[in-house]
């Protein structure tokens, strides 16, 4: 079942966030007077669709079909997506039919400069609203709810925050000068804010007030190659999500929703402290303290030989919190600012990638990774699914408007220089130019897959 979930949430997941961009074309080429001849969910042979010609019909148009003013809206054969095509454009499908007949007053190559830019950059725009949308919705049903301690519960052995020197109970005070109340504030200033610079962190040690300094390229390459920061606070418990009953957990009696308390006596205050325990402890009997309820309890499990107990891990923060509610106006202000924090976020992942400070085999993920991440936060809950697609939707944003031929990027770089010699760039050009860029992006998705492949294994 792990299998068909992924290319479902992957299916929902790619499927809304291209709709809405195509959507986004669709709107603007309408409000400028271009006729789309098509909008089709998904891709391929043509299973059944309308428009006000032939009605509602099954199967493929006659390939001299000609809708007029109208547009045939369908449903096709694979559910990768979906596409509008635009009058009088060059477009990802390389028909070049539009420049046997002399320009039509509707067709897209006729419009002005201002237009042109306008339907080339509307699917983009519709992206990027669509997370706005999403993390407003957000915050307007969730509130945020912030930890309201700074004090460390826990340091993981090796890790990146042992090697900056924090301890458990250090209290962080401040980051670069800049005071913290809550976690949520030195976790975005320590991994997320000015990324790749050296952090200053200052601490209270019992009686000392100590300012340590953390290696920004140290702190980036750690996040880039998905390893945790080892670093968790006061409050932080871990529970058991799903046990495999095969499993020696499930064997032993461990259910979904016990709180692990201990590990042969030993506190277990993060998940990779307790995954850190078990593989080390290949076939050696462990006793595992739990809570279940308001009961304790201790259960013997011993890990195979590959240090694997069968189950699925949560963290919960058990201690103060800071409900904070929005109203709508200012929830829509959050969207707007934690959008513009995603693109900046991106961008600068893109700029350490292309310094060499850290590595695009473990930054690029593919198909297969959006897959996985999707099921796994849909499995985790609908908002947690929501974020990752708004997430996803401004990374397709950022992505698509990259001036790179075959991208919507590419396109406005033709229409721009259009507009400055006053003339049409030849349509064999264009399509030279199309292929080029299809190549290319075909080559760097089979990277990214082979890539995917390799860090799943």
């Amino acid at each position: 079942m792990g299998f068909l979930n992924d290319i479902l949430y992957f299916l929902i997941v790619i499927g809304i966030l291209v709709v809405i961009h195509e959507f986004g074309h669709f709107i603007a080429a309408r409000l400028s007077g271009i006729r789309t001849e098509i909008f089709s969910f998904g891709m391929g042979y043509r299973l059944f669709g309308f428009n006000k010609i032939n009605g509602f019909t099954f199967g493929n148009l006659p390939k001299d079909w000609d809708g007029g003013p109208y547009c045939d809206y369908r449903v096709s054969l694979f559910p990768i997506g979906g596409y509008v095509k635009v009058s009088g454009m060059v477009d990802e499908s390389l028909d070049t039919d539009f420049e046997k007949t002399e320009p039509k007053p509707w067709e897209f190559r006729t419009k002005n400069t201002f237009q042109k830019i306008f339907v080339l950059s509307a699917g983009v725009l519709m992206n990027a609203l669509l997370t706005v949308a999403i993390f407003t919705t957000i915050i307007l049903i969730e509130g945020k709810s912030l930890i309201n301690t700074t004090e460390i519960g826990f340091v993981q052995k090796n890790s990146l925050a042992e090697s900056i020197g924090l301890k458990e109970n250090d209290k962080i005070i401040s980051i670069n000068n800049t005071a913290v109340k809550t976690w949520d504030e030195v976790f975005e200033l320590l991994t997320l804010d000015q990324m790749g610079k050296n952090r200053k962190i200052k601490i209270v040690r019992g009686e000392e007030t100590i300012e340590l300094t953390a290696d920004g390229k140290k702190i980036l390459k750690t996040i880039a190659d998905q390893k945790p920061i080892g670093l968790s606070p006061k409050g932080w418990m871990v529970y058991i999500n799903n046990v495999e009953s095969l499993k020696p957990a499930g064997k032993a009696g461990l259910l979904p929703g016990d709180t692990v308390l201990s590990v042969n006596g030993q506190l277990i205050k993060s998940s990779t402290q307790f995954v850190s325990i078990i593989k080390s402890n290949k076939s050696t009997p462990l006793m595992i303290e739990f809570k279940r309820g308001t009961k304790r309890d201790i259960k013997e499990v011993t890990p195979n030989n590959e240090g694997y107990i069968g189950v699925e891990l949560r963290e919960i923060y058990t201690g103060p919190k800071i409900i904070k509610n929005y109203s709508l106006f200012e929830a829509v202000g959050y969207g707007f600012s934690e959008t513009w924090r995603s693109i900046n976020l991106f961008l600068s992942t893109i700029n350490q990638i292309f310094s060499g400070t850290i590595s695009a085999k473990q930054s690029l993920g593919g198909p297969i990774m959006i897959a996985k991440m999707a099921s796994q936060q849909a499995e985790i809950g609908v908002i947690n699914f929501l974020h990752f697609m708004a997430l996803l939707s401004i990374t397709l944003a950022i992505i698509n408007i990259f001036p790179f031929p075959a991208l919507d990027g590419g396109h406005l770089v033709f229409i721009i220089i259009e507009g400055i010699i006053r003339r049409e760039i030849p349509v064999k050009v264009k399509v030279a130019f199309q292929n080029v860029g299809m190549i290319a992006l075909l080559a760097l998705m089979a990277f990214v897959i082979y890539n995917d492949i390799v860090r799943l294994n």
